[in-house]
């Protein structure tokens, strides 16, 4: 390869990808799953010849919608098969018994063996009405209890949110699980954009984080994007940096279903990307500022963080987004997320109450009293988000807990 004398190259891209010996450049991800179908999709599949063959691990039994499953029983046959991970961020379903189970034995391993790199999950909560199974509530208070500490930061995106704004902003009238895992990869994009590219504000991944968690425990942002938007849409809309930041603050826009105005912000972390200059974000920022409806934690005054960065948002050819000039995320810890809690548990207690389903958890090796502990957790988590509001610091932070 022959350089331009004055031209440098561009490795960023490096992060996530790295060149084999032929030249190829291969996705630095692994695929995980207990059972063949979904990986096979990707074997089979019109990206097949990207991701190297060793990276695609399952199994042949699945989880059957058990976290025990996931976690006791066929998940510990396969766990020793990852090795090699250093630094990374984790897509999993909270619903299922894979996406609970293994990923709470996986990242526990991670801690173990990778300490303090920094583990950030993308997590598919279960939306409040579309249900794709019945053990769903048990599943997620279980996994997010056992996760817990071993997150450092975890998005949490709904499908029935997403699928909410496909067929609204979108015009999309049945959605697939390819236009919602587009949206999300848009946003997952966004999120990482300063790891690839230069910008006036670039935010790494630990930068966002020590401004996003106030607290280890409350680090579940919300997670917003715009513009999300068609083609023909685009063209009739002007898209200005104070417009796609209001927009973020409607709750239309928002990836889980709760509302802020019910909740006080902590932090918010802007990510623009694009043509975007500091002058306008501060503009837009003082503009929001002023409206009564979005309310900050008085113990965090401040409360905006800043990301631009140069490189517009790229669109999938023949997708659903338009291609714009400018786009931004906004990743806000809220304590209204504690809604999306509250409806969890609420779930969980109308089962639990009646002990239902609990024996095909117990017939894969799980004790029953994780139930009780790890609902417990949950109604503590509930706790931390109430009185995070106050400038009283929690209790549980405070001992420790």
């Amino acid at each position: 390869m022959h350089l331009h004398p004055h031209r440098t190259v561009d490795s960023s891209f490096e992060t996530f990808f790295c060149e084999s010996g032929s030249g190829k450049h291969v996705p630095r991800a692994v695929f995980l799953d207990l059972e063949p179908t979904c990986i096979d999709e990707i074997r089979t599949g019109m990206y097949r010849s990207l991701f190297h063959p060793d990276q695609l691990i399952n199994g042949k039994e699945d989880a059957a919608n058990n976290y025990a499953r996931g976690r006791y029983t066929i998940g510990k046959e396969i766990i020793d098969t990852c090795s090699g991970l250093q630094g990374f961020l984790l897509f999993h379903s909270f619903g299922g018994g894979t996406g609970s189970g293994f990923t709470s034995l996986l990242m526990e391993q991670l801690s173990v063996h990778f300490g303090k790199k920094s583990k950030l999950e993308f997590s598919v909560y279960p939306a409040p009405r579309i249900s794709t199974a019945v053990v769903e509530p048990y599943n997620s208070v279980l996994t997010t209890h056992t996760t817990l500490e071993h997150s450092d930061c975890s998005f949490m995106v709904d499908n029935e949110a997403i699928y909410d704004i496909c067929h609204r902003n979108l015009n999309v009238e049945c959605p697939t699980y390819t236009n919602l895992n587009r949206l999300i990869g848009q946003i997952v994009s966004s999120i990482t954009a300063s790891l690839r590219f230069d910008g006036a504000l670039n935010v790494d991944l630990a930068e966002f984080q020590t401004n996003l968690v106030p607290y280890p425990r409350i680090h579940f942002p919300l997670t917003t994007y715009a513009p999300i938007i068609s083609a023909e849409k685009a063209y009739h809309e002007q898209l200005s940096v104070p417009e796609i930041t209001n927009t973020c603050f409607e709750f239309s826009n928002q990836m889980v279903k709760c509302d802020p105005r019910r909740g006080k912000y902590m932090a918010c972390c802007l990510l623009y990307r694009g043509d975007v200059v500091p002058k306008d974000v501060n503009v837009a920022i003082a503009a929001i500022k002023t409206r009564r409806s979005i309310q900050f934690v008085d113990w965090c005054p401040t409360g905006f963080k800043v990301g631009i960065n140069y490189q517009p948002p790229t669109v999938v050819p023949g997708g659903d987004l338009a291609k714009v000039q400018r786009a931004v995320c906004m990743l806000s810890n809220t304590t209204a997320i504690a809604e999306a809690w509250a409806r969890l548990d609420h779930k969980f207690d109308l089962m639990y109450a009646k002990r239902a389903f609990v024996h095909w958890y117990v017939g894969e090796g799980m004790e029953e009293g994780e139930f009780s502990e790890a609902r417990e957790d949950l109604a503590a988590l509930e706790k931390d988000y109430e009185e995070a509001v106050t400038v009283y610091i929690p209790l549980s932070f405070q001992m420790g807990i």
